[in-house]
């Protein structure tokens, strides 16, 4: 079974097992208004794909840019969602090939 860590989350979360509050953004737009909308300052942007290793994983594109994003700011999601989003992620689990972020997780 492939599961986004989003789907995995809002599984635990319907058997009432805490989980960080975070919603899906398609869009950098999307991602920064699901950053204002959460508590505190601290948020962090993950990209969805299905492999482990994203916080080690870099783009393709952009070997400096990491899958899990720690932001300070909604302006920073912004940035890092769009940096994101459209490109394509290598892992461990992906391959050279790498997968395409389609979808972010802001918490």
């Amino acid at each position: 079974m492939n599961l986004h860590e989003f789907q995995g989350k809002q599984l635990f979360r319907s058997y009432g097992i805490p989980v960080p509050e975070g919603k899906v953004a398609h869009t950098a737009d999307e991602a920064e208004q699901i950053a204002n909308e959460l508590p505190g300052s601290i948020c962090v942007v993950k990209a969805q794909i299905h492999a482990g290793g994203r916080g080690k994983g870099t783009l393709q594109e952009n070997p400096e840019v990491h899958g899990v994003k720690v932001c300070k700011s909604t302006a920073e999601a912004r940035a890092q969602a769009e940096g994101l989003l459209g490109n394509t992620l290598v892992t461990h689990q992906t391959g050279p090939a790498g997968q395409l972020v389609k979808k972010v997780l802001v918490e």
